[in-house]
């Protein structure tokens, strides 16, 4: 598969829970293929955009679309790596601002191998 066959597909599903790419096309392709690296790389299409382990587990946070899109498009428009935004957001309705990270820092720290355990 191929970055445009995966927006093509991804599109179909996403969209119609009111979830766009953003219209940015050549991001938008580079994140594809970076999920398309990392399904290669660990099993999973994690986010291209966050640390991740290679544990399945310790990462389904962060596999996407990641458990954090719903509230950052919400809140700002757009999710973390901006690839998936509300129509309003591709339109410029929406002010642009850089969306802060919402993975707790500990989950952070274990992808880093920084755990206190």
């Amino acid at each position: 598969m191929d970055a445009q066959t995966l927006r093509t597909t991804l599109r179909k599903i996403q969209e119609p829970k009111g979830y766009f790419f953003n219209a940015d096309e050549k991001m938008t392709l580079a994140l594809m293929d970076s999920l398309l690296t990392n399904k290669d790389r660990y099993g999973y299409m994690v986010c291209p955009c966050r640390l991740a382990s290679g544990n399945y587990e310790a990462d389904k946070d962060i596999i996407c679309p990641c458990n954090y899109r719903t509230a950052d498009v919400e809140e700002y428009g757009t999710c973390f790596c901006g690839l998936y935004v509300s129509k309003d957001w591709n339109e410029g309705k929406v002010e642009h601002h850089v969306v802060p990270e919402r993975r707790p820092p500990e989950k952070l720290m274990a992808a880093l191998g920084m755990t206190d355990e």
